[in-house]
């Protein structure tokens, strides 16, 4: 025999859903996180309604009174959601009808569908204001490093091999910078999910005197000058997905930057490169191995970007086909915005923490950065200096390597006869360019790894970084 679901349904409906398809279609396991949002929302609306004359000043009291009694239930979980009733929207509702009868009246010129798209925007901001906080600290992380070890060299790479010396502190502020890119990302990700959609009902607004603007005004959805931002569409506006299509995408784009930053931490803690010690309460053992000390936070960071990715492309998927306005299908936004939001704001803080406890190991970077060979590009430089162009150069120092290899010794034991018959270009003060220090101070451009551009580096991102929030 067909079960129903125990809800009653009104209007043209005579009977309420079949069970299975109540279980099916309920979204109040997931969107009732919304539920702050959904009662600031309506707060803000049922004022609206009684500045407009749909509610008396009575009823406007009752509403506000069971409203932020309803909040205090939920936040102590004293209040039981009811998966019958679909969603958050209408467990609040039902929940507000039941202390104040007046509570009928708060879904004038109101739907779900704009009430909805509402609360996505108010927790899209809300959460862009939190990660701000979560990134600002994980760069604060990295310089704070940066500062506490500024002389260390490691080589940099190219392809995963040794390609010239850095000093650490100017490779671990290349992520700083891709953590700002980041944080702008999501603020202009904010500017445009902060308009306000509230009137735009199911899909063609409403024939009732209410006032938006208001509504925008209270809730924030104003630009600089306090000026209401509206949407300008009701269809558009209850259909609207960019906002968190752009959200999943600043936060999938952030999860790989982190899981780069990963990769490195993972090769430096490794055996064979030997550059960092990460702190024991950052890192596991094995079941089997007693000498094991593996860095899974730094791989958890890495695996989970691909969750994040995943939530952007699904997302995508549900949204490609959909025509005007709202459909079902949108539903199935929140579990990926969610779960996006909160894999990269864990992720976010977890390396922070991670970085705090981390230190590099001079002698072992100091070790592989005196490479000899990471100093080639320093000797083609040289001969560029004679009037030597760079393409031959180039080509001649490619020389000079090839016949250290076949010699057996490093490139800066080369006798200078040896460097004499690769090229007369090179004399005695060849030699002195394999100084690493020295090779160091020549890379002063704004933007390279020199000792003094890194330093001012370093203090620019600390005064930035202590400074007001931007």
């Amino acid at each position: 025999m067909k079960t129903t679901a125990p809800v009653s349904r009104s209007g043209r409906f005579t009977s309420g859903p079949a069970a299975e398809v109540a279980a099916f279609s309920q979204s109040i396991s997931f969107d009732r996180r919304l539920w702050r949002q959904d009662i600031r929302g309506s707060l803000v609306h049922a004022r609206m309604l009684r500045n407009a004359g749909f509610l008396t000043a009575s009823e406007l009291g009752s509403i506000q009174k069971a409203l932020k009694s309803i909040a205090a239930d939920i936040e102590s979980g004293l209040l039981a959601w009811k998966p019958e009733l679909e969603d958050v929207h209408m467990n609040i509702e039902s929940e507000l009808t039941r202390r104040a009868p007046a509570g009928a009246k708060l879904h004038t010129a109101r739907s779900r569908n704009d009430q909805v798209a509402l609360d996505m925007r108010l927790w899209v901001r809300d959460e862009i204001d939190a990660l701000q906080e979560d990134l600002r600290r994980l760069q604060q992380s990295i310089v704070d490093w940066c500062a506490r070890q500024p002389e260390v060299i490691l080589p940099g790479y190219t392809h995963l091999q040794r390609g010239q010396p850095v000093y650490a502190a100017h490779h671990l502020l290349a992520y700083v910078e891709m953590l700002e890119r980041d944080r702008g990302r999501f603020r202009d990700a904010r500017f445009r999910a902060n308009e306000c959609p509230l009137g735009s009902g199911a899909l063609a607004g409403t024939t009732l005197p209410i006032d938006r603007a208001f509504v925008a005004r209270e809730l924030g959805f104003v630009d600089d000058r306090g000026n209401a931002r509206l949407t300008a569409n009701s269809m558009d506006a209850v259909s609207d997905r960019d906002f968190v299509v752009e959200f999943c995408a600043a936060a999938a784009l952030l999860a790989v930057h982190l899981s780069r930053l990963a990769e490195d931490l993972i090769l430096w803690a490794s055996s064979e490169f030997h550059f960092i010690r990460i702190n024991d309460a950052y890192t596991t053992g094995s079941s089997l191995m007693p000498q094991k000390k593996n860095p899974d936070v730094a791989e958890l960071a890495r695996g989970k970007s691909g969750r994040v990715i995943g939530n952007l492309v699904s997302l995508l998927t549900v949204l490609k086909g959909l025509p005007m306005t709202y459909n079902r299908d949108l539903q199935e936004d929140k579990e990926s915005l969610f779960d996006s939001a909160d894999t990269v704001r864990s992720t976010t803080s977890l390396m922070a923490g991670m970085l705090r406890n981390t230190c590099f190991i001079p002698e072992s970077c100091r070790r592989a950065a005196s490479d000899p060979q990471l100093l080639a590009t320093d000797l083609a430089d040289a001969l560029v200096r004679k009037n030597v162009p760079f393409r031959q150069a180039h080509h001649l120092v490619g020389d000079l390597v090839a016949l250290a290899e076949k010699k057996g010794v490093p490139l800066n034991r080369l006798a200078l006869d040896q460097l004499q018959s690769v090229s007369p270009h090179f004399d005695a003060a060849t030699l002195d360019l394999f100084d690493l220090d020295r090779s160091m101070t020549r890379k002063e451009l704004p933007g390279a790894p020199g000792p003094r551009e890194v330093r001012q580096r370093v203090a620019r991102w600390q005064r930035k970084l202590s400074g007001p929030p931007q």
